[in-house]
């Protein structure tokens, strides 16, 4: 059980970050196997989600550099200026979401206030994938 909530902790953390990982399907996966652990199960992926958005929001702060050339970051920069900050509760999704926690960095939107939306948001997308997947 321990090495698959590490897999799943792991999956979690790098499909926040710029790397590709899917952590809903590992998490079905295992709830299939796992019928009585899913608050564990929940947790190391939800810990492992937000603490991969963190990594972004620090790479954000002192190492990403915005392009003028890089339409696609220019793009969700529109988002994260037209919707705020509370645009960073939707950061569970792909792409969007990756690019959205590295922009929160970027401009040093306030961690607690980046902390507080990002894990309300995937906090609510793990605990409804399981919820239907029950």
């Amino acid at each position: 059980m321990f090495a698959d909530l590490a897999l799943l902790f792991s999956s979690a953390l790098l499909a926040a970050t710029i790397f590709p990982a899917q952590s809903e399907l590992l998490l079905i996966a295992f709830l299939g196997k796992y019928h009585d652990q899913h608050l564990l199960l929940f947790l190391s992926a939800t810990i492992g989600n937000i603490l991969g958005a963190c990594i972004n929001w620090i790479i954000g702060v002192y190492f990403f550099y915005l392009s003028k050339n890089n339409l696609k970051m220019l793009k969700y920069k529109k988002i994260l200026v037209k919707y705020g900050t509370p645009s960073l509760l939707f950061s569970w999704l792909p792409i969007i979401g990756d690019s959205l926690t590295l922009l929160a960095g970027y401009y040093k939107i306030n961690f607690l206030l980046f902390l507080s939306l990002v894990a309300l948001g995937k906090t609510a997308r793990y605990f409804i994938l399981i919820k239907i997947f029950n």
